[in-house]
């Protein structure tokens, strides 16, 4: 009976050194993701000089056009989880050199990149576009692999619409025939299909391995324990999930990843249990990298939960301000019943002015989280005002467009009809006088031309102003009496409009594409700015700040 006892005490201790030794490990996981989040600037700030290394080294003289590729594609590769906008603008810039230089490969895989990028833009349809664009049995094996990863990825960010991009598991099973079989993507498709079919254990197993050979926190390691987390979210082990998203969190934060889903999934199950501070506090972080990256699908998915996070924690402070108000008042209660002993009202009053200085720090406290708040809502407000401004550009642009093909429409038909009257009557010189003027396209480029200006002006009115507020004072643009805009700011309006290639400025505007470099070149020499960023500049004249 006594060995019993003795050894139902022992179990009882090793069950509670158990739980004791996990919540240690977890909260020392916490402790370091509360470090990073930290020293989250000291991060940025290395990414950011990497991003500038492989800037400066773009401005090089003598660069090949090889090289000037594989940099592009290095900084589309630093961005795409940093800031997806500019990711965006150096993938464009790598299928303009592949294009110019016929190079498939290059073509193909910089169509993928962009295509990611527009999935994480929310701009689904553009990125099924690109995915179409390219033959897939005409692609490397690693190319291959790259491709159909996109498609899976495309397709479980819109999975609510699965139908409209084919099976999810088509995607996989080629990936599964082009991996090798002891790949880390070979393994972590079989991972995530054993998790799907219920083999939760199993699926584990197999990413935890891989997590253990990925010592370093890289983004690779981050999305291995992300993956752990969400099966483990299928299991419903709430321990596993805050530890493994944590995990994810910290690796993300410390590779400066502001596209991603962990910190934003561990904000959810910290709330769900109850710790409102720390979910607070995580999904204020996810919705800054959110904000910071612009990658609308994280924003999407962050702006959902944050007003339920922000009432919960709202309503924290307030149950912990009733409390001080009970506590205080029971504090004067008790000084009223003993105001005969000096010595004890003495002491009792210390811990009231010790009580109203906690409240003021909670109240002061309050007053900073509502002023984050209100911050984060002027940040929402930004956003919006940048959505309903590029579907004005986009709206007023259609609009006119429609109007003018028809109006040269009606053109034509009449020119049209003169040209059948005089080919009627026999007067065949002046049809041929007619045919070889180039007075009627002059007229119409002319007016053409006329109408694109008062359409920029109209949706950028201070172009002028703040295009010339880029360049010295000496060397400002000024239109003549009758113009609107003249050649030099016509090239830099379209390239506001995102028509970066010269070639297609050049055919726009009806000039050689030399005339159009040397325009380009010779107003980066007036910048007043640093000639790199000098067309950066041109593309924020007009963005809502």
């Amino acid at each position: 009976m006594n060995k019993i006892i003795i050894f139902i005490f022992i179990f009882i201790n090793l069950l509670g050194y158990s739980v004791y030794a996990k919540d240690n490990e977890l909260d020392s996981i916490f402790r370091m993701l509360d470090r990073v989040i930290a020293d989250n600037k000291l991060f940025m700030e290395i990414k950011e000089q990497q991003i500038a290394d492989y800037k400066r080294l773009l401005t090089l003289p003598n660069i090949t056009l090889e090289q000037e590729y594989h940099l592009n594609s290095m900084l589309v590769a630093e961005y795409r989880p940093y800031v997806s906008d500019s990711a965006i603008v150096y993938a464009k810039n790598c299928i303009s050199l592949a294009k110019n230089n016929n190079e498939m490969i290059w073509l193909y895989e910089s169509t993928l990149n962009l295509s990611f990028l527009y999935s994480l833009s929310l701009r689904f349809i553009e990125a099924h576009t690109l995915l179409q664009s390219i033959p897939p049995q005409k692609l490397p094996d690693a190319l291959r692999i790259k491709y159909y990863e996109t498609c899976k990825q495309l397709l479980e960010y819109y999975s609510h619409e699965s139908d409209f991009f084919g099976v999810h598991e088509l995607y996989r099973d080629s990936l599964l025939m082009l991996y090798p079989y002891e790949s880390e993507g070979y393994k972590t498709n079989i991972a995530e299909i054993l998790i799907e079919k219920g083999n939760i254990d199993e699926g584990i197993e197999i990413l935890q391995q891989l997590l253990d050979i990925n010592h370093d926190d890289t983004h690779w390691r981050a999305m291995l324990a992300y993956k752990i987390g969400d099966a483990y979210r299928i299991s419903k082990n709430i321990e596993n999930q805050k530890k493994y998203f944590a995990i994810s969190a910290i690796a993300d934060i410390k590779n400066a990843v502001k596209e991603n889903a962990s910190l934003h999934a561990l904000a959810m199950i910290c709330y769900e249990t109850g710790d409102i501070e720390r979910a607070y506090k995580y999904i204020l972080q996810s919705l800054d990298d959110a904000t910071f990256s612009n990658a609308h699908l994280r924003s999407v998915e962050v702006s959902q939960v944050f007003p339920i996070i922000e009432n919960a924690h709202r309503e924290h402070l307030a149950i912990q301000q009733k409390r001080l108000v009970i506590m205080l008042i029971c504090i004067c209660v008790l000084s009223l019943l003993m105001v005969a002993a000096i010595v004890y009202v003495y002491t009792q009053n210390i811990k009231l002015k010790r009580t109203r200085k906690s409240l003021s720090d909670a109240n002061n406290k309050l007053s900073e989280l509502n002023i984050n708040l209100q911050e984060t809502n002027t940040q929402m407000e930004i956003v919006n005002k940048s959505l309903l401004e590029a579907n004005r550009l986009k709206e007023e642009y259609l609009g006119r467009y429609l109007d003018q093909c028809s109006g040269y429409l009606d053109k034509l038909e009449s020119f049209r009809r003169h040209l059948d009257r005089i080919a009627t009557v026999g007067k065949t010189e002046d049809l041929y006088k007619m045919i070889k003027s180039k007075e009627f396209l002059e007229n119409e480029l002319k007016d053409f031309y006329a109408e694109f200006d008062k359409t920029f002006l109209l949706l950028f009115p201070d172009f002028i102003e703040q295009f010339n507020s880029l360049l010295h004072e000496e060397e400002k643009f000024i239109p003549k009496n009758k113009e609107l805009l003249n050649t030099e700011l016509r090239i830099f309006a379209l390239i506001r409009l995102g028509i970066t290639d010269s070639n297609k400025i050049a055919h726009f505007l009806r000039y050689p594409v030399n005339t159009i470099y040397n325009y380009r070149t010779k107003a980066r020499n007036k910048a007043a700015c640093e000639r790199c960023n000098f067309e950066d500049n041109i593309m924020k004249i007009g963005v809502i700040e």
